[in-house]
């Protein structure tokens, strides 16, 4: 899909963090060593929302290290076809591009088997980010993959502290990837250490388990993981909608029901059209009427992302998002 045409007045996005292949199996509902074959799937959650913001017709820009190597190549052209500006991207001579192989299950459901050791992501250092770049960010948007190992740890918080001082949204979805971590423990340790920071927390169900610790799924539950400089937490519950909390109110949207073959992306296909849509007009955030449009709004975008194969290829346009909005 060709860049957007003009995105010059647009305030900017700029995602942090990963970027991989992902090896999906060419039949669903089997196991990795039941794959007859594969097919190489761009990915990584913060590249995907940068490209769901810049198909949204947003302006977007990704942070991020990939290796010196075909796959790394590829990658930095997949996102400048799709209108992302390259900017923050590095080359790692040392190191591959991340690969990950996930089988999906006869649901739709995904598990995963990565191969990181270290991957190119994984050795970006605080001296080497764009600060300008950061510096100009209306919204900064990250996961907590980047969190897992140094040096990536260290540039992960030297950037979200740039674009904080610089006044910027920071915008957090932890993205729970538990193979990638030592120990469960480690994982729900690192996502909390920067939770208070964000003012924007995006979490499934399953993460909400995860760091609540609670198997319920109620209002009660998700404001354990709010905090006083929050203002919005928002629950993803798949084919259940979502979810909203912020200091005055709270709510949730029902998602639309679509014929799923594949989940991977959806979560980032939300994020990157409720950021798309804050990013010029934050008095959202206080409005219930218009949150709960640009939700509803966000929810089809998820839900569409849900009806290929892959994530990137499937991430709507407006146009699309806009026509099952209407049409339901």
């Amino acid at each position: 899909m060709a860049p957007n045409a003009d995105v010059s007045g647009k305030s900017l996005i700029v995602s942090f963090g990963e970027m991989l292949i992902d090896f999906v199996p060419t039949v669903s509902g089997v196991s990795l060593a039941e794959a007859p074959g594969f097919l190489k799937a761009p990915g990584g959650a913060p590249a995907n929302v940068a490209i769901a913001v810049s198909r949204l017709g947003g302006k977007a820009s990704f942070v991020g290290k990939l290796g010196d190597d075909e796959f790394g190549r590829m990658l930095a052209d997949i996102l400048k076809q799709n209108g992302v500006s390259d900017e923050g991207i590095l080359f790692d001579q040392g190191a591959r591009t991340a690969l990950a192989f996930v089988t999906l299950r006869a649901d739709g459901e995904r598990e995963f088997m990565f191969y990181r050791n270290p991957s190119a992501d994984m050795l970006l250092t605080p001296e080497e980010l764009n600060l300008d770049l950061i510096r100009s960010a209306k919204v900064f948007h990250y996961g907590s993959i980047s969190l897992i190992v140094e040096p990536c740890r260290s540039a992960h918080l030297k950037a979200m502290e740039v674009a904080k001082q610089s006044g910027a949204l920071l915008s957090y979805d932890p993205n729970l990837r538990l193979p990638l971590w030592p120990s469960a423990d480690e994982a729900k340790k690192q996502i909390l250490s920067i939770w208070d920071k964000a003012d924007i927390i995006k979490v499934s169900d399953v993460e909400l388990e995860f760091l609540t610790g609670s198997d319920k799924i109620d209002d009660e539950t998700a404001l354990k993981l709010w905090h006083p400089n929050l203002t919005l937490l928002l629950v993803t519950l798949g084919e259940k909608g979502s979810r909203y909390y912020t200091k005055n109110f709270r709510g949730a949207v029902d998602a639309f029901h679509v014929n799923t073959v594949d989940t991977t992306g959806a979560g980032d296909s939300f994020v990157g059209a409720l950021l798309c849509k804050i990013v010029d007009d934050p008095t959202i955030l206080e409005n219930e009427s218009k949150l709960k449009e640009v939700l509803k709004f966000a929810n089809a975008c998820g839900a569409i992302t849900t009806t290929k194969k892959g994530a990137i290829p499937a991430l709507p346009t407006e146009a699309e998002a806009l026509a099952l909005v209407k049409g339901a």
